[in-house]
């Protein structure tokens, strides 16, 4: 497996599969094409369906100016590798310089047709399951944060605190906002209301409901806005992981240092799903973006509170579970609805599933290992208007219901 530093990226949303890795590819065709004129950028499937919506056609041509570029929405083709695929074709004086095929797998990653996917050097993992590293953790009876650390090194550390740095000043930064999202759906911010309601005498489940919601609010509203965000493990998914550390070190007093351990552990979890099965919601729905990202925060969580190995699976698998068949159907192709709801919803239930896990995880039959598996097929049963392309659900029946709300 790969460094968890490629899971955790630092930047501007709002989409990972749709900005991130579109931009990586745009900058290693300008590598690989220095002498071009021109360039001719094909996007198919996903990318193709909600790419407006997403700003596919607006990060490609920023990335690729001052060289003009031409960008072809290719929604027909439907014999594809991967759901995001975009063709990169460079134009010299003489003609074509030739072309990249590229897959955007999910988190900002790409894959470039032709070349190894992972170069051997970057595979700094040797074990691939959860049940190979917690086998190996309880026999020299270390946590799964220390054995991340040993294989990443000393530098994770200060990486991963700028990484969580950077999710708490977008916390910070959402509440500061009010009003309207951009993308012409009307979307109100609604992150500052909640917080601003966090001192209204109510139920303390209600007031942590309220407060873990209003910072994944933030969080997932600044993705939307194209706000500086970090990708956990997409820009889709970003909320939920940030919400519930940032809760619980105002709740429970927990410092930075136990944050970034707690990171670690969850960048694993998120590292071995990405390995077995998808995080992208082109190939696997919602359920690979915010289902990982419920995983993530829920053994994040159990990692704080110092609970076993068993809890941590236990936690890690609820929460991936109850998130099984989650259809990927954004309004206009806009990170926005369902999205940012969603953040704040997976956000409460990885609280939940750490206080399963903590009574409850010596009766577990579940592996993590297996709902990953069952994750990555259950994804690729979904048909394709339920895997980002806003041909299904949501996405197909609202602007048929906000039509005849406007013409009463």
């Amino acid at each position: 497996m790969e460094s968890i530093r490629t899971l955790y990226k630092i930047g501007r949303g709002p989409s990972s599969s749709h900005t991130m890795g579109p931009e990586a590819a745009c900058l290693a065709a300008l590598k690989r094409y220095q002498g071009a004129e021109k360039f001719e950028v094909t996007l198919f499937g996903s990318l193709a369906m909600t790419g407006s919506g997403h700003g596919t056609d607006r990060i490609i041509k920023e990335t690729l100016s001052p060289i003009p570029c031409t960008i072809i929405f290719d929604k027909t083709t439907e014999t594809l590798r991967h759901p995001n695929t975009m063709v990169i074709e460079a134009f010299g004086k003489d003609g074509s310089l030739g072309a990249l095929k590229v897959y955007s797998i999910g988190g900002g990653s790409i894959e470039i047709e032709g070349e190894d996917a992972v170069p051997s050097e970057a595979e700094i993992y040797p074990l691939r399951t959860f049940s190979e590293i917690a086998e190996e953790c309880k026999s020299r009876n270390i946590r799964l944060w220390e054995y991340v650390y040993e294989k990443e090194g000393d530098t994770l550390f200060s990486y991963l605190a700028e990484v969580w740095d950077t999710m708490k000043a977008a916390i910070k930064e959402g509440l500061s906002k009010s009003g309207t999202l951009p993308g012409g759906l009307g979307t109100a911010r609604k992150a500052q209301t909640l917080f601003q309601k966090r001192h209204i005498d109510e139920s303390a489940q209600t007031k942590e409901n309220r407060l873990v919601s209003a910072y994944a609010f933030a969080v997932s509203e600044q993705n939307a806005a194209g706000g500086t965000i970090v990708t956990a493990p997409t820009c889709g998914s970003c909320g939920v992981l940030p919400s519930v550390l940032k809760y619980m070190q105002d709740v429970r007093r927990f410092n930075d240092e136990d944050i970034v351990k707690a990171l670690a552990t969850a960048g694993l979890i998120g590292n071995i799903i990405r390995t077995n099965a998808s995080i992208s919601g082109a190939e696997c729905g919602c359920q690979a973006e915010i289902g990982s990202a419920c995983s993530m925060a829920a053994a994040a969580l159990a990692e704080l509170f110092e609970m076993g190995l068993d809890q941590i699976e236990y936690a890690a698998e609820v929460a991936m579970e109850h998130h099984l068949g989650l259809t990927c159907d954004p309004i206009c192709g806009l990170v926005q609805i369902p999205c940012i709801e969603r953040n704040a919803v997976a956000a409460m239930r990885a609280i939940n599933a750490v206080s399963l896990s903590n009574f409850l995880s010596d009766s577990r039959k579940i592996t993590f290992d297996l709902i990953v598996k069952t994750m990555y097929n259950t994804g690729c049963d979904l048909p394709l208007g339920y895997r980002e392309t806003s041909g299904g659900g949501l996405a197909k029946y609202y602007p048929e219901e906000a039509a005849n709300k406007s013409a009463h």
